[in-house]
């Protein structure tokens, strides 16, 4: 089972960024569980954070894979990124965007974390079988 940080525990960002490439070569499927995890931020601010994916972890797409929900607040938010029809796709990398509007200082700060995970094939299979017979 594949496990990875696309964002490492506890990054501090004031300014958009990137965080480093994945290569999902050695993972068991192309359904993967991601988790954004807010630990600390201020008030009157907003983060942006997008999947982009690559063929040869140099040249990246233009647009997301995925892309996570505008958030304001510290929380964490799972997403689901299907890659079965993306084959194309040997590495994945977070991106985001940080924003602030109000009073005080206008240099935003989030403390966040994005973690990936394969989702085992036996619960794909289990949850395909459930729905069937729904």
């Amino acid at each position: 089972m594949m496990e990875a940080f696309l964002v490492p525990e506890k990054t501090t960002v004031t300014t958009k960024g990137d965080g480093p490439a994945l290569d999902l070569s050695r993972a068991e499927g192309r359904i993967f569980l991601l988790t954004l995890a807010i630990a600390n931020m201020i008030e009157q601010e907003s983060l942006d954070v997008g999947i982009f994916g690559s063929a040869d972890g140099v040249a990246w797409d233009p647009k997301p894979v995925a892309a996570f929900p505008q958030k304001f607040y510290c929380e964490e938010v799972p997403l689901l990124l299907n890659l079965t029809a993306r084959p194309e796709i040997k590495f994945v990398r977070a991106h985001w965007e940080v924003s602030r509007w109000g009073r005080g200082s206008e240099t935003p700060m989030f403390e966040f974390h994005v973690k990936l995970r394969d989702v085992p094939q036996e619960i794909l299979a289990e949850a395909a079988g459930r729905v069937r017979a729904q």
